[in-house]
C-alpha cells in the first residue's frame, strides 16, 4: 500500500472520529433530557444523576397525558402543520414549476422581492399583524395563524423547489408534449413524479418550522384551548411554584417523538436521485 493512500485512509478515519465525537456531544443532552424524564421530582438536580435515573417511573409520561391537556395541544399543533403544509405546498408547487420552465417579464424581480421579504425579521412585523388579527377577529383562531405561517413558508418552498424544477431536463417534457401530453398531464403526471423528493422533504421541513414554531403561536393563542406544544411546554414552566423538570423532559420528549417518526419515513427520498425512475432503462 503506497504511502498516499495510507495518509488518506488515516485522514478520512481522524475525521470520522471527528464526527461520531460531535454527533455523542450533540447526543449529551438529549439522553441526559430522557434520563430526566423517567426520574422523579426530589432526584432531578442531584448531582450524582446524569444518564442513568435513580428511581425509574413512568409517573411523568402518565402526568403530562392524563393530568395536562397535552393531547389538545398536540391536535392544535396537528392541525396548524398540517393545514399551513397543504396551503403553503399547494400554492409553492405551481408557482415554483412557474419560475423554472416559464420566462416572463418581472420574473426575476419577483423572485428577489420574495427573498427580500423572506428574510424580514418576524418579530418586527408583529404589532402590525396582531393589529390586523385583532381587527378581523382572527386573535385565538388556527386560521390567522395559517395564513401566517403559509404565507412566510410558502416563500421559502418557492425558493427551495424551484432549483429542483431547474435540474430536470426538459427534453424530458417536450417528449410528452410530442406525445400529446396537455399541460395539465405533463405536470401532474410526469413533473410532479420527478420531484416527488423535493416536494416530500420541503412538506416536511414547513411541517417541522410550524410544529417547533414558537413567537407566533404564544403571542396570538391567548386562550388556553388554543395552546400549541410550544405554547404548552411555556405553560409548564411559567410558574416557579409548580415547576417541575422531570414532567417537562417529558413532555420535552413527546413532542419529539412525532418528528422523528416523519423524519425516518421520509430519510430515502432525501437522498434520492434528482431524476430517478424518470427515464426508461
Amino acid at each position: 500500500m503506497s504511502r498516499r493512500k495510507m495518509k488518506n485512509i488515516l485522514g478520512l478515519s481522524i475525521l470520522n472520529l471527528v464526527f461520531i465525537i460531535l454527533c455523542l456531544t450533540g447526543l449529551v443532552p438529549i439522553l441526559y433530557a430522557l434520563s430526566l424524564s423517567f426520574s422523579n421530582g426530589a432526584a432531578a438536580l442531584s448531582s450524582g444523576q446524569f444518564f442513568i435515573p435513580q428511581e425509574f417511573t413512568w409517573e411523568n409520561y402518565h402526568s403530562i397525558l392524563v393530568d395536562e391537556p397535552f393531547l389538545l395541544w398536540l391536535k392544535n399543533s396537528v392541525v396548524l402543520s398540517v393545514g399551513t403544509m397543504i396551503f403553503a405546498m399547494g400554492t409553492a408547487v405551481t408557482a415554483s414549476y412557474s419560475f423554472s420552465r416559464f420566462r416572463y417579464k418581472g420574473r426575476k424581480q419577483i423572485l428577489r422581492l420574495l427573498l427580500l421579504l423572506n428574510a424580514f425579521p418576524q418579530i418586527l412585523s408583529m404589532f402590525a399583524i396582531f393589529r390586523l388579527f385583532k381587527t378581523f377577529h382572527l386573535l385565538n383562531s388556527n386560521i390567522g395563524l395559517v395564513i401566517i405561517y403559509a404565507g412566510s413558508m410558502s416563500i421559502f418552498a418557492i425558493w427551495n423547489m424551484k432549483g429542483y424544477f431547474d435540474t430536470i431536463p426538459v427534453e424530458i417534457e417536450e417528449a410528452s408534449k410530442i406525445d400529446g401530453a396537455s399541460n395539465f398531464q405533463l405536470l401532474y403526471r410526469i413533473v410532479l413524479p420527478l420531484a416527488r423528493p423535493a416536494i416530500i422533504v420541503t412538506a416536511v421541513m414547513v411541517l417541522i418550522f410550524v410544529w417547533n414554531e414558537y413567537l407566533f403561536a404564544t403571542t396570538f393563542m391567548m386562550n388556553a384551548d388554543h395552546y400549541t406544544l410550544a405554547g404548552g411546554l411555556y405553560q409548564l414552566q411559567s410558574s416557579d411554584y409548580s415547576r417541575s423538570w422531570p414532567l417537562f423532559s417529558a413532555a420535552a420528549i413527546l413532542v419529539s417523538v412525532p418528528i422523528l417518526v416523519v423524519f425516518f419515513c421520509i430519510q430515502k427520498y432525501m437522498i434520492s436521485g434528482l431524476t430517478a425512475g424518470g427515464v426508461k432503462g
